[in-house]
């Protein structure tokens, strides 16, 4: 199960999903709020958003590998303490467990300018935090795009707020050590939006879990999908055997 980052649309996974075909069975979900999911007001948290996922990794008839990037990580926490039955192992890529002071001036800014009605601005500072420089120069004209269509595919503003805002409640970390799951941490060394020192935070928290440096930035997976992919065999492999 693939669980995508704050932006919640499961079509991040694109290139892992093509790196992964004929591997796995995939599921790839969409969050409450986001992508093609229904946008309902209010009642936003990642433990329901997590309670959500474990209710479609249920459907699948057995016990699934989980992988969740950033807030998808947050979810994949929450899922291994709360719903550790879902679970064959757990990654949790490029995420956090509990948020320090430079995490939630950062987030409070987004959701501002969310509530600000500037969602132009927030996309263009999501592409900023979120890839390499290379990437951004490369893919140029996409991203402007994006940053034209932001105030539709961010719409309702107001939800999209309170999807940045969610995310400054959770707070696991002194829960970490309860989790009895494989557990496979990643972070990327050019990773501006969540340094690599909150996952090493998770890594550090969860007895027996397996960490993995990659290079890149924050979306590595979408960036470097092969990198990721590669990790994340090597790692169910061996803890399916």
């Amino acid at each position: 199960m693939l669980i995508p980052g704050l932006g919640g649309d499961g079509r991040f996974w694109g290139g892992v999903v093509d790196e992964l075909l004929g591997t796995f069975r995939l599921t790839v979900v969409d969050h409450r709020g986001a992508g093609r999911s229904d946008r309902p007001e209010g009642g936003y948290s990642i433990a329901r958003i997590s309670a959500d996922c474990a209710a479609i990794a249920a459907l699948q008839g057995e016990a699934v590998h989980i992988v969740g990037h950033s807030t998808g990580g947050a979810i994949a926490q929450t899922l291994a303490l709360d719903h550790p039955g879902i679970g064959s192992s757990f990654t949790i890529s490029s995420s956090w467990a509990r948020a320090d002071e430079r995490f939630r001036s950062l987030f409070i800014a987004r959701a501002e300018l969310l509530e600000g009605g500037l969602p132009e601005a927030y996309q263009r500072l999501t592409h900023i935090f979120g890839h390499e420089a290379s990437y951004l120069d490369d893919h140029k004209d996409r991203f402007e795009a994006a940053v034209r269509a932001a105030t539709t595919a961010l719409a309702p503003l107001n939800v999209t707020a309170d999807r940045v805002r969610m995310l400054l409640d959770h707070d696991r970390l002194d829960d970490l050590r309860r989790i009895d799951r494989p557990v496979h941490v990643i972070t990327a060394d050019a990773d501006i939006l969540t340094p690599p020192a909150l996952s090493q935070a998770i890594a550090d928290a969860i007895p027996g879990s397996h960490m993995t440096k990659l290079t890149g930035a924050h979306f590595h997976p979408k960036d470097r999908p092969r990198q990721f992919t590669e990790s994340i065999r090597l790692f169910i492999e061996k803890v399916s055997t």
